[in-house]
């Protein structure tokens, strides 16, 4: 293949792989919760899930 084709086909390529991460990254920001109140209420959630999943305090005995 002549070198020239080959260059123009990688910049073929190279600019639909550009189009298709665009695309991903805008259907990505879609989907996640966004902003401040998104990031704080899983903040809380996983700050519930370690509360429930304490293990329980066993006190020494002396005997």
């Amino acid at each position: 293949m002549h070198s020239d084709i080959h260059r123009e086909l990688h910049a073929l390529r190279a600019a639909d792989l550009r189009t298709e991460v665009d695309r991903f990254r805008l259907a990505r920001e879609a989907r996640t919760p966004g902003g401040l109140r998104g990031r704080l209420g899983w903040f809380l959630v996983g700050l519930g899930l370690r509360l429930v999943h304490r293990p329980p305090v066993h006190v020494a005995r002396i005997a």
